[in-house]
């Protein structure tokens, strides 16, 4: 029995208006994109294949030196580093208020394209409020 589940290419893991955002530095415009469509997220493990309910484990990245977390969300999965997990998933604007919302105590703060091209940082308390319903 072949299988009925599409094959998702590295091309659907991207957002556009992310990306354009982030190439002109503009943070309305960054909290726009986010609100209006998907991102792109490093997973530590992936879901379950045969579970669509699974979105996998988050990967976010813990400074060594001060203990602060940081949250990666990309534009585009081809700019993800190579050095972080290989996983990634695309996931909704609700699904990130929602992610923001519950470890808001523990994530200090929130890179866009770490490595590039056009890098940005944001404040989490910001990013929750332009994901407010």
């Amino acid at each position: 029995m072949a299988s009925a589940r599409k094959k998702i290419t590295t091309k659907e893991f991207r957002s556009e208006a992310l990306a354009q955002a982030l190439e002109k530095q503009d943070m309305a415009a960054v909290a726009l994109a986010l609100r209006n469509g998907n991102t792109v997220v490093p997973l530590l493990k992936p879901g379950g294949r045969d579970n669509p309910l699974d979105g996998g484990e988050v990967w976010t990245y813990r400074d060594s030196t001060t203990g602060q977390v940081a949250l990666l969300l990309f534009s585009d999965a081809r700019n993800k580093p190579a050095n972080l997990p290989p996983g990634v998933g695309l996931f909704s604007p609700l699904w990130l208020h929602d992610f923001l919302e519950e470890h808001r105590d523990e994530i200090t703060t929130v890179f866009f394209d770490i490595a590039g091209p056009h890098a940005m940082q944001a404040d989490v308390d910001d990013l929750r409020a332009a994901l407010a319903l």
